[in-house]
């Protein structure tokens, strides 16, 4: 249930309310917007509550119920977007953000160069693995603690706030220490345990999609962090598995629109992960823009043909460099900037 508080209510209602709610024995959500507020009522039985419990207290202008399973991610708990402030980086706003990197961190002068190849091009973010989920128990699966201590000196050296993935609870303190976003990964996206863990935390989450998940299982598990406190997550579409195979992973055009109706939450394209092949990222990118797109997370690496992971879906600098000047007119073309 959410419950929208009259523009003039004061500060004595909201909280009569929030104490009602709680007396009740539910979780409460504040959102304070410029003319109102609404309080989320946030609980697994909250639809036996009666509307008009709260329609008869002072300063309560209306109730409604949010039909969908996921409550706080929902446009009727919020319609305005949700911007995320990352070190005056604003992801969710109008202008399209691009984080740009390799893979996995692989060397200190191979992130450094990459972060200052990005930055030149137009990148706002700098993404690298620290800790790599493979699917074989062969494959680098990353530097630990000393990629992350790599990725905190190419953020000194240029000012790019970082994104790196987070795989357990456990990782939680040490790459929080580190890093400006958490990012979960598609294996993730139902670690529950994680998901939990990361809604008590103040920093902004990335969250992509399940390999083979849905859209709503994709917001359900948003919810999980949401529901934990923390409301600075955004949503990302990574491609999915299908019978193709074409393509690494069939990238899933219809989500940023859909994702957009349905949720407040930034929506960011992956369109490495989403086709596997380099020589289709820059158009699948150019798509996503046109399709609503928040954001793009983009993999550069100085040598593709060398990466230690993902080189096939890599760009090199200079495709990269090429790839942000037609992006900016694709942007320009619906209104938006990179």
């Amino acid at each position: 249930m959410i419950i929208v508080m009259k523009s003039h209510a004061g500060p004595k209602d909201i909280e009569a309310v929030v104490q009602r709610v709680e007396e009740l024995g539910y979780k409460v959500h504040l959102s304070r917007g410029e003319a109102r507020t609404i309080i989320g009522v946030i609980g697994a039985d909250e639809y036996l509550i009666q509307n008009s419990t709260f329609e008869v207290m002072d300063g309560v202008e209306r109730t409604m119920r949010v039909m969908q399973p996921y409550k706080l991610a929902s446009r009727d708990f919020s319609a305005a977007d949700t911007v995320i402030n990352v070190n005056g980086v604003q992801i969710g706003g109008r202008k399209i953000v691009v984080m740009a990197g390799p893979c996995s961190v692989e060397s200190r002068e191979m992130i450094l160069e990459t972060a200052r190849a990005v930055k030149a091009a137009g990148a706002t973010v700098l993404r690298g693995g620290a800790f790599k989920p493979r699917s074989s128990p062969y494959s680098f699966q990353g530097l630990g603690e000393e990629g992350l201590k790599h990725l905190a000196e190419a953020r000194e050296q240029t000012g790019l706030p970082i994104i790196t993935e987070v795989m357990s609870p456990e990782d939680i303190a040490l790459v929080g220490d580190y890093t400006d976003i958490f990012q979960v990964g598609a294996r993730n996206t139902q670690n529950y345990s994680l998901l939990k863990a990361l809604g008590k935390q103040q920093k902004p989450v990335f969250l992509k999609r399940g390999i083979s998940g849905t859209i709503q299982e994709l917001l359900m598990s948003a919810e999980y962090i949401l529901s934990g406190g923390n409301m600075q997550v955004m949503v990302c579409e990574r491609g999915i598995r299908t019978y193709e195979t074409a393509t690494r992973n069939t990238f899933d055009i219809n989500a940023i629109p859909v994702l957009k109706e349905t949720c407040h939450l930034p929506v960011i394209a992956d369109p490495a992960h989403g086709t596997g092949m380099w020589q289709y990222v820059g158009a699948v990118a150019k798509a996503a823009v046109a399709a609503g797109a928040d954001g793009l997370m983009l993999e550069v690496h100085p040598d593709p043909a060398r990466a230690w992971s993902d080189g096939a879906q890599s760009l090199t600098f200079e495709r990269f460099g090429r790839l942000m000047e037609e992006l900016r007119l694709v942007a320009q073309a619906v209104g938006r900037e990179i």
